[in-house]
C-alpha cells in the first residue's frame, strides 16, 4: 500500500493507493497501532474520492526524522578523505554502536518538488540519496520513502563535532514523493540512485543497493529506540552509499533525483 499527502482546499489530506482517505486521519494515529491492523484502518478510513492536488511531504508536524551515518563503505571512505581526523570514521564503520543523529523535525522537511538549500557559509555540499525507514511507535518497521539528507563536506571535515550545522540547516531534508508500506524483507536489497542536472546536463550520476550496507535495519532501529520513545513513530535515514567526488559540490540551480526502490523525489537547488 502507498500513502501520500497532498494540499487540498487550504489543507493537507492524506491517501492511500490514490485515494483519499477521512479528514480525522493522522498518519500519528496509524503508528500508535500494531502494523497488522493497518490495511483494516485504511479501508475503512478510504472516502473513495481520488486524490489530487500538490504532493506534500510524507510526515506530520510532531514526527521526527533521524540519520545514521557511516552505514556504506564509500561513505566511510569519502568521509576519512574530508575529514582532518578521519580515522574516526574507520572506528565508527567497525564500532558496534552506530552513528545517529537527529536531522529534522516534520515540520522542516522538504517535500517533492519544494527546494533544498546549500549553506552559504559551506564551500563543499553534496545530496545523499538514501533509503528511510518508516517505523511505528511500536519499534516495527512498516515501511520506507526516498530521502535526501543534504550536507556541507566542509563544515564536518573541518571538525567531526561540527557535524550538527553540516547536517541540520533550512532545507536541508527532503523525503518522499509517498510511504511504500510494506515487509522489511522487500527493502533489503533495493537500488538507490542519485542524479543531478546542471543546466539540463547530467553533472553526477551514481548507484547502489541497500544490500551493501553493512548494518541491519533492525539494529539501527533498535539502537534509535533504546533510549527514546517516539509516541508517534519516526522516519530513520539509513545511510548514504553514494558519494560524489571531490571536485563536486552543489549549486543554485541543480536538481537533485533521488531514486530508491520505484520512488523518486526531485528537488531543485535553491
Amino acid at each position: 500500500m502507498y500513502l501520500t499527502r497532498h494540499w487540498i482546499t487550504n489543507r493537507p489530506r492524506w491517501a492511500a493507493d490514490g485515494v483519499l482517505l477521512a479528514p480525522s486521519f493522522s498518519l500519528g494515529m496509524l503508528f500508535e497501532m500494531p502494523r497488522a491492523r493497518y490495511a483494516e484502518v485504511l479501508g475503512a478510513m478510504a472516502t473513495g474520492e481520488t486524490a489530487s492536488g500538490r504532493l506534500l511531504a510524507p510526515i506530520e508536524a510532531s514526527q521526527e526524522v533521524w540519520a545514521s551515518g557511516v552505514t556504506y563503505l564509500r561513505s566511510r571512505d569519502a568521509r576519512q578523505a574530508e575529514s582532518e581526523t578521519g580515522d574516526i570514521y574507520a572506528r565508527v564503520y567497525l564500532a558496534e554502536r552506530p552513528e545517529l543523529f537527529m536531522k529534522a523535525v516534520g515540520w522542516r522537511v522538504r517535500g517533492p518538488q519544494d527546494t533544498i538549500r546549500v549553506r552559504p557559509d559551506s564551500t563543499w555540499d553534496v545530496p545523499e540519496p538514501e533509503l528511510t525507514l518508516v517505523i511505528n511507535c511500536h519499534q516495527e518497521i512498516v515501511g520506507y520513502v526516498a530521502g535526501n539528507d543534504v550536507s556541507s563536506r566542509s563544515i564536518e571535515g573541518a571538525n567531526p563535532l561540527y557535524l550538527p550545522q553540516a547536517k541540520v540547516y533550512e532545507g536541508s531534508c527532503a523525503l518522499g514523493p509517498g510511504i511504500r508500506l510494506g515487509p522489511v524483507d522487500e527493502m533489503r536489497d533495493l537500488s538507490i540512485s542519485l542524479a543531478i542536472q546542471r543546466g539540463g546536463v547530467f553533472v553526477f550520476s551514481g548507484e547502489t543497493r541497500t544490500s551493501q550496507m553493512k548494518r541491519s535495519f533492525e539494529e539501527l532501529v533498535s539502537y534509535l529506540f533504546r533510549e527514546l520513545p517516539f509516541p508517534s513513530g519516526a522516519f530513520l535515514m539509513t545511510g548514504t552509499g553514494i558519494v560524489p567526488g571531490d571536485d563536486f559540490t552543489l549549486t543554485p540551480g541543480d536538481v537533485v533525483r533521488v531514486r530508491v526502490g520505484g520512488l523518486e523525489l526531485e528537488n531543485a537547488v535553491a
